[in-house]
């Protein structure tokens, strides 16, 4: 099964420590997914502003566990600035919030969090 995370970047975060890197995990997983929530609420509540602060907040956790969703993260921001059509920033808050959801639930697994 394909890994919907990469943790090459924690992993060299960690330096070899195998109770830092889980800390991380779970700090990820503590912080990330209610931000998600957070931020499509904002997106459905026409609160861009909002929404921008989650998704820049965001940003550099899903960078660093190899999510590959910069560009949606980019285009909720350009969004919330008028630069995007709300309909494709939607899509963009739907695709995070999957591969987030996807993320947390193997991370959960493989590192016995569940």
């Amino acid at each position: 099964m394909s890994k919907y995370y990469d943790l090459t970047d924690v992993k060299e975060m960690a330096g070899g420590d195998e109770d830092f890197l889980k800390v991380i995990v779970q700090t990820f997983l503590e912080e990330i997914p209610p931000d998600v929530k957070s931020m499509i609420e904002a997106m459905e509540n026409g609160n861009p502003s909002l929404a921008y602060q989650y998704a820049h907040k965001m940003k550099p956790n899903l960078q660093l566990f190899g999510l590959d969703l910069m560009e949606h993260v980019l285009l909720i921001e350009a969004w919330s600035k008028g630069n995007a059509k709300e309909a494709d920033a939607q899509t963009a808050g739907e695709r995070i919030a999957t591969k987030v959801n996807l993320a947390q639930h193997q991370l959960k697994k493989d590192f016995d969090l569940e």
